[in-house]
This record gives structure tokens, sequence and C-alpha cells, in this order.
């Protein structure tokens, strides 16, 4: 069949993104689901600071690429071997379709499921298989999904059946922002009632880990960004305290507000100097988290004597340490229970002709969470 989506050519085209167009909207040919694969029809995809990255160079992948990976549709076809799903259903997609039986799934940690990372990296599906072209020439797959687009084939695993009484467009933003920002809070530093912690980087990954560590019953929040609108929208999702990162007392501020340092510190701005932040506001015997994905050759500069003599942890969160079957659903059971805001991340619905101006807004940091709505 034939399908409508944006595609990344050359990586690394400088913004503004409206001028310089490196996401063009062309007819694909999408091929039928293989074994084990779903045709789902997109109704919503969320702009994530991991497609910029791919766009910017900061994430290096295989081109040409259809973008895309946070979304949620309609089953449209079931690939031979796929009986728990039927036409009809609505599905998140997630962005690591785990086999199962690595080494990692079967530690219980689907997130880490080796084939899914190989297969995310080299641009296919879980099969090894593309089913995208443009004039016969294969288009990769953005990490199992390329959701910039009207359909899309996925493996099963990339599937997660939702409530059909959830709007697709904000069961997109459980894919990915919420999965990660939530599951980083609730999974990876396994927040206790009553802990303070700190959120430097306040995108929908960042803004979703406010959300998650007050439905975990954080007594403080400190939400940690450059820009005093971010600042504002994390005290109205319940951030007790904030502060601005430009400011030249900003750890200062933070290590006094919390009485010397909060117990769990997360990084979700994806930038080393965010990190350092995070790690430095950290107290001692406490964790720092990061889900941030800067370009592959930054580094750290870190003192090893404090993990040791100050008793501390840095620990990474991929997808959230999520098990997304599990996760996905637990997650929309407290939003529609009315303890987990979604909906106000949602700020911007655009086309996907659009999908340019709106990675210069994403770029930009007017927002919070954009989501193409496909008619």
């Amino acid at each position: 069949m034939r399908v409508k989506a944006a595609v990344l050519a050359k990586i690394g085209l400088p913004p503004p993104y409206a001028a310089s167009r490196p996401l063009a909207i062309l007819d694909l040919e999408l091929g039928p689901p293989g074994r084990g694969e779903v045709l789902v029809r997109i109704e919503a995809a969320g702009l994530c600071h991991s497609d910029l990255s791919v766009i910017d160079g900061s994430r290096p992948r295989p081109t040409p690429m259809a973008l895309g990976h946070e979304a949620a549709g309609i089953v449209e076809a079931l690939g031979a071997g796929v009986s728990d799903l039927a036409v009809g259903d609505h599905v998140v997609l997630v962005f690591v379709p785990s086999c199962g039986r690595c080494g990692p799934c079967a530690a219980g940690r689907p997130a880490l499921c080796e084939p899914g990372a190989k297969a995310n990296g080299a641009g296919t599906l879980l099969s090894g298989e593309r089913r995208l072209t443009f004039r016969a020439e294969a288009v990769h797959h953005h990490l199992g999904v390329s959701a910039f687009a009207d359909h899309a084939v996925v493996a099963r695993e990339s599937c997660v059946r939702v409530d059909p009484g959830l709007p697709l467009e904000l069961a997109a933003l459980f894919g990915c922002a919420v999965l990660t920002g939530v599951g980083a809070v609730v999974n990876t530093a396994r927040m206790e009632p009553g802990a303070s912690v700190a959120v430097v980087g306040l995108g929908g990954v960042g803004l979703s880990a406010v959300l998650g560590a007050k439905v975990a019953g954080a007594r403080q929040i400190v939400a940690v960004d450059l820009s005093d609108e971010k600042l504002a929208f994390a005290r109205a999702l319940g951030a007790t305290h904030v502060v601005n990162a430009g400011a030249n007392d900003a750890l200062e501020t933070i290590r006094r507000v919390s009485g010397g340092g909060v117990e769990i510190a997360f990084d979700m701005a994806g930038a080393v100097p965010a990190l350092e932040l995070a790690y430095a506001a950290t107290a001692r015997g406490g964790m720092t988290v990061t889900a941030g994905l800067p370009h592959p050759d930054k580094r750290l500069s870190l003192a090893p004597v404090t993990l040791v003599a100050e008793e501390r942890t840095l620990k990474g969160s991929y997808i959230g340490s999520a098990a997304p079957l599990r996760d996905v659903p637990r997650y929309i059971a407290l939003f529609q229970a009315g303890k987990l805001a979604v909906d106000a991340l949602l700020t911007h619905r655009l086309k996907l002709e659009d999908i340019n101006e709106g990675f210069d807004r994403l770029r930009e940091g007017i927002g919070v969470r954009q989501v193409v709505v496909f008619d």
C-alpha cells in the first residue's frame, strides 16, 4: 500500500528546520505485515527529543529513515502467527520491541532486549526486515515504529493494547514521554514515599517525571530548567520548588531548599551540564538517574571518589526501565483515576505537513508535547 510519511534523508541540516526542511513528506510503499507483524493505522504521533537527536546528528541512525517513535493507532491487519490482537484494537506503540527470550528479557528487563536494540540500531523491524521503500529503494524504520506516517507495519512486540475509550492523541504520550519519565521514578529509582527529588530538564519526559514523583509520594519536587515558562508549568503540575538552571546560584539554591541536596536527582535534558548539575545536587548517599541521550562523543567529568566516600549511585534509565505490557496500562489507569495529569502535557496539535516547524518549536523549547494528528 502507499503511505504518506516524514522521511529524513540527510542528518545534520542546520536550523531553522522550516527553511532547511530535513523531513520530506513522501509517498512510500509499505509492504504487508510479515509473520509476527501488525499493520497499524496511525492516529497520533508525538514529537520527541529522540527524533530531534536523529535530525541534528546527536543520535546517529542510518538514512533514509522514516522517523517517529511515540504513537498510538488502530490495528488494521495481522500477519501470520499474531493471535492475541484483533482488527480494530487500539494500541500504543513502544520503541523497544522485546523478544522475551534474550538474557535481559529473561531477567525481567525488556527495555534492554538485545535483539530489539540490534534491530533498532540497524533500522529494521524485530524480524530484521524492512517494509518501507521509496522508488524501490529500502527506507529504514525508526526504532521499529516509523510513526510519522498514516500507517506503519510493526512487530507484534511493539504493540500494547489499550482502553479504546482513551483518546489516541493522549494514548500516544504513554509510549515514550510518560513511560520514560514516570518509569525513571518508579522503576529505575524505585522512589519511596516521602523522598526529596530534583528533576533537571522539563520537556515531556522531565515533566512526566514530575508527575511520577508526585503520584509516588515525593515530599519535595525541585524542578530545574532554563525556561521560566517550563518552570511555571512544572509548578502547576506539582513541583514544590522551581530553580532556573541559568542562575549563577542554581546549585546552591537546590541544595539550600533541599537541606543539603536531594535524595534523588533526575537528569532528563540530554546534555552533559544538566547531568553534572543533577549529580552535584544529589545528597550524600543519594542517587542520580539520567534518561538523557547526549551525543555519543560527549564525556562526563566525575570524581569517582564521591561514589565511594559518599556512597552515591549513578544510574541510567532507558525507556523508564519499563515492562511496557505492565506499565502502559498501569499508567493509563492512573491517568483515568485523575492521579496522573498527562493531558496537561499536550500543548500543540499539528498536521504532518507542518512537522519541520514543529521540530523548530521543540528545539527552541516552546510548549511541552506536540502531536501530529492524522485525519
